[in-house]
């Protein structure tokens, strides 16, 4: 029994030998650790176990005041600074096309012409019948003023159908000018919505007309910032489809009631058009300057830990000899995209950690890799 005893304790040892290098290897893989935290340094303890310090690859960016601009962006579509329908004033067949559309026009000129002819033998007969009133009027007046004859009454009947045909053939003209259809504004013939022999009457639309030499952009503003928006105040413009192109502008109208169905108020930009790129109906994307700051502690969202009650960042603190991080709570006063500025916690020359700072504790060890472009990440 004693022997058999002793056998099986040597294949127990004999085996626990042959694992122990396994084991071994498998705690070294433990130790190793992954990622961007590394261990460094070794002493030996009194038990003959090494000891390790952990080293945190990280990525900084140098901190320093630059200027901030805080802006509102708005979703706006573009108008036409005038776009007028144009209508027919008198009744009559269409018996000319003067302009086509696409046509440039100014102000004044004729768009079409109507059927004249009743008209004109109108004016004819009015012209003659006024010439006629002037005479007896004249005649009547030299009568009655200079020699004493007739009554008063025939004096001022002579009077009054001198003042009647002379109206009424002004009237007529005017009329017989109206057959004649023309641009009210200057600007390019959008559309002709009447042919050659079409009847028209009176308030008939017979073209469209549109002035885009600058523009208009509409917009609807959040009430939040209503009182951050006035007239006067300067925005920039672009569009998608015209990428890389910015037009400059200001506010010329804001509203002065919210609406209350969708809690917005509507605003008006005016920008300049001249190569007539920017065509009424598109999608505008509006940039309105709403704080500018000249020297402002900026850092990158991705730089913040959020606490319970706030923000901090971590900061290379190498005051000791070596790298360490270093904790810094910090206040954001404003924030824009991926900006944020802060009110405290960060100095300008301070080394801003970027990348490798989720997790971290104050007074850890770190090392500082270069980013995508030099010391810092890119940002």
């Amino acid at each position: 029994m004693r022997t058999e005893t002793r056998v099986k304790t040597g294949m127990i040892r004999k085996v626990s030998t042959c694992r122990l290098p396994a084991v071994l290897f498998v705690c070294a893989m433990v130790s190793g650790g992954c990622g961007g935290a590394q261990r460094e340094g070794s002493a030996q303890g009194e038990d003959g176990v090494e000891g390790f310090t952990r080293v945190v690859n990280v990525e900084v960016v140098p901190v320093e005041p630059r200027p901030f601009t805080r802006v509102i962006r708005l979703t706006g579509v573009a108008t036409a600074m005038r776009d007028v329908l144009v209508s027919a004033q008198e009744s009559g067949v269409v018996r000319r096309i003067v302009r086509e559309k696409g046509e440039r026009i100014r102000a004044g000129q004729a768009i079409l012409r109507l059927d004249d002819a009743i008209l004109s033998a109108q004016v004819q007969a009015a012209t003659a019948q006024a010439a006629y009133a002037e005479e007896v009027w004249e005649r009547r007046k030299k009568l009655y003023e200079e020699d004493g004859v007739g009554s008063e009454l025939a004096y001022q009947e002579a009077r009054y159908a001198a003042e009647e045909s002379r109206a009424n053939l002004a009237a007529l003209r005017e009329r017989l000018a109206r057959t004649v259809v023309s641009a009210p504004i200057s600007g390019v013939l959008d559309a002709r919505l009447v042919e050659l022999g079409a009847m028209v009457s009176p308030g008939t639309a017979v073209a469209r007309i549109v002035q885009a030499d600058s523009v208009k952009i509409m917009a609807g503003v959040p009430e939040r910032y209503a009182l951050d928006l006035a007239a006067g105040a300067s925005a920039s413009v672009g569009f998608d489809v015209l990428p890389g192109e910015l037009f400059e502008g200001s506010i010329v109208y804001a509203g002065v009631t919210v609406d209350p169905e969708n809690r917005t108020f509507p605003i008006e930009l005016t920008i300049a058009n001249p190569g007539g790129s920017i065509k009424p109906g598109m999608v505008a994307s509006i940039s309105v300057v709403q704080e500018e700051l000249t020297d402002a502690i900026v850092a990158p969202r991705q730089a913040l830990v959020s606490l319970e009650d706030g923000h901090m960042v971590f900061v290379v603190d190498e005051s000791g000899g070596e790298a360490r991080a270093a904790g810094r709570r910090v206040r954001i006063s404003l924030s824009q995209g991926n900006d944020a500025v802060l009110e405290a916690g960060l100095e300008a020359g301070d080394r801003l950690i970027v990348v490798g700072q989720q997790g971290l504790t104050d007074g850890d060890r770190v090392r500082v890799v270069p980013g995508a472009s030099g010391e810092g990440a890119a940002w």
